[in-house]
């Protein structure tokens, strides 16, 4: 897979420490620069940033390949080993899954694992991985 240059994204959080459980503790990110308004996170070499805020509970979905895809989302697409991994991690977590751990577009390129869960606060994640990593922005 070709190197990215890490992205950045901000996002509301309703408490910062169960934003720091979440992603600190469950899903590993190491902690950078943090204020008692704020909590940097490194989530597989992307920053990442809890900010204290209000958060909207209204909920949209889009349908895409059979499941109600949660908007807005975020997420990270990983190796195929390092998201079983993950997967094995939030399933011994006893995670709720929004959408559970499977295949999309099964045989087709751009063939992909994903999952979805949501953080503390309700903000929707997807992991992810390529069966071909030239794929990531196949047309069909």
């Amino acid at each position: 897979m070709t190197r990215i240059p890490p992205f950045h994204f901000a996002f509301p959080v309703r408490d910062l420490e169960d934003a720091r459980r979440f992603y600190g503790g469950l899903l590993g990110c190491p902690t950078g620069r943090e204020s008692d308004q704020w909590i940097d996170f490194n989530l597989y070499g992307h920053q990442i940033v809890a900010h204290l805020s209000p958060c909207s509970d209204k909920k949209s979905t889009n349908h895409v390949d059979g499941e109600d895809v949660p908007v807005p989302h975020f997420g990270v697409i990983l190796e195929w080993g390092d998201w079983e991994k993950l997967v094995r991690k939030l399933q011994e977590a006893q995670c709720q899954f929004l959408i559970k751990p499977g295949v999309r577009f099964k045989g087709q390129a751009g063939e992909q694992t994903t999952m979805f869960v949501s953080d503390p606060s309700g903000n929707a994640l997807e992991f992810k991985a390529f069966r071909c990593a030239e794929d990531i922005f196949a047309q069909e």
